[in-house]
């Protein structure tokens, strides 16, 4: 049996192949009580004596976290290699930002609207399709019936998805008497550039595919104005994510994610990572890579007021792995959290964004929000990424209405799904530097080789809730 010890310090090793590919095997005899050790930090602790060579899992192991916890500094920043030069062609639009695509989108102000957008973006495409990117419609099931920071929170999300670069023109499409109409929307939204982004309420016109139909040609007609061109790769942001997670997700596709984003970083681009949850027992290895004391602070907000919005609703914070995980591997929180930070490398923290901001300081930032697949690449879209590097060890369709990399954590995954995976980073596990691999794929990607997700329609958002619905 060939296993993996992580760091010197473990007191478990990863088993790499037979029956229980992924999970771990005691190195020495564990006390009941002891720690058990993945990564260098403690994933949990023995809650039964655990003989050298025994399985360590679900069944003799239990979690350490707790409640909201005090934290104290202690910097630590790392020295990056420069990195060459690189561009990509993207399409530079009036208000000076940069997209990846050229498309028009849909957003509704109300899921009441749902079927009528989903209508509209397969009959412009019919009508006008090959003359840009693509229509995509998206919906949701809010907009009206919600109260306070719930119907903020859904005003974020749609602002953040109406100024994405990546589509060259929308169509807001409302019913007329939500909640969340087009003026109380509009206002939200601020000044808008009138050639790029259109406004509909069904119930205003008679024949509302008609008169969607002709708004979003004239949305066309704009689109047309954007060609392809130069730009740096600073222009580029990039949000860092994993669903399906396996026992090797924490040993090949995040680890590689990590030095991606590093090269990224370290040419001026921005990266975010999101799902708080998931730095439950391993923040401290972010927060202490904050740039300064007052991105420190607002770090421990991020984890500390997610895990009151746990205990608000009678949950406990360790809630997590899922039974996906578990079967993969995944012990404990701590150990998939641990995991999970081996996405953002080792740069400074530079910034902490609410739901619906966008990058103010280039780097790597933090954006608060669930681990829930769907969610968080909508709160990672709405930010402004332009696409997502998605690692699975277990594998999903789900994909954001940006180009969605998923990375599969082992080669028998990239074979057996290959309409979902993008790129294999299962050679990992042999030592195999991928980066600059993955580096080329994501240019690609920007220059506008499209991802499975793409090809195969996979986009969708999801919207969080914390509240009421009426």
């Amino acid at each position: 049996m060939k296993t993996l010890k992580i760091n010197e310090k473990d007191n478990v090793a990863v088993m790499l192949d037979g029956d229980l590919r992924g999970h771990k095997i005691a190195l020495d005899d564990i006390p009941i009580g002891h720690e058990i050790i993945k990564y260098g930090y403690p994933i949990g602790h023995a809650s039964e004596n655990i003989n050298k060579g025994e399985h360590v899992h679900t069944h003799n192991v239990k979690t350490n976290l707790s409640g909201t916890l005090e934290y104290s500094y202690n910097p630590i920043h790392y020295d990056f290699l420069s990195e060459p030069k690189r561009t990509f062609s993207g399409y530079v639009r009036e208000n000076g930002s940069v997209g990846i695509r050229n498309e028009i989108w849909i957003i509704n102000t109300v899921g009441c609207v749902n079927k009528t957008s989903e209508i509209l973006a397969k009959e412009a495409n019919k009508k006008y399709g090959g003359e840009c990117d693509g229509i995509f419609n998206y919906v949701h099931p809010f907009g009206c019936s919600q109260l306070g920071d719930d119907q903020k929170t859904t005003q974020s999300v749609l602002k953040g998805l109406v100024n994405h670069p990546n589509a060259a023109g929308v169509l807001i499409l409302g019913l007329g008497c939500e909640n969340n109409n087009i003026p109380v929307f509009k206002e939200v939204l601020g000044t808008v550039n009138k050639n790029r982004v259109k406004f509909m309420s069904t119930q205003d016109y008679s024949d509302e595919i008609e008169k969607g139909l002709e708004l979003i040609g004239k949305l066309v007609v704009y689109s047309k104005r954007f060609k392809r061109q130069e730009c740096d790769i600073s222009r580029l942001v990039v949000g860092l994510k994993c669903g399906g997670s396996d026992g090797f997700s924490g040993l090949t596709a995040n680890p590689l994610i990590g030095k991606v984003s590093d090269k990224l970083i370290s040419s001026g681009a921005s990266t975010i990572l999101t799902e708080v949850p998931e730095m439950f027992g391993a923040e401290t290895i972010l927060m202490n890579r904050c740039v300064n004391k007052d991105v420190f602070e607002k770090t421990v907000c991020l984890i500390n007021n997610f895990k009151d919005y746990f205990t608000r609703h009678g949950q406990t914070v360790y809630e997590n792995p899922s039974p996906g995980n578990k079967k993969g591997g995944i012990t404990t929180l701590e150990d998939k959290s641990l995991g999970c930070v081996q996405k953002s490398g080792t740069a400074d923290v530079s910034d902490v964004l609410e739901i619906g901001e966008s990058v103010k300081n280039n780097g790597l930032n933090l954006l608060t929000g669930p681990g829930n697949d769907i969610v968080a690449v909508t709160n990672l879209t709405a930010a402004g990424c332009h696409m997502i590097l998605f690692s699975t060890g277990r594998g999903t369709p789900v994909g954001a209405p940006v180009p969605t990399v998923k990375i599969s954590s082992n080669t028998p995954l990239a074979e057996e799904k290959p309409h979902w995976i993008d790129f294999d980073a299962g050679d990992a596990i042999n030592g195999t530097d991928l980066s600059d691999n993955l580096m080329d794929y994501i240019l690609r990607v920007a220059n506008g080789s499209r991802t499975n997700n793409e090809k195969n329609g996979y986009r969708e958002i999801s919207i969080f809730k914390d509240g009421v619905v009426l």
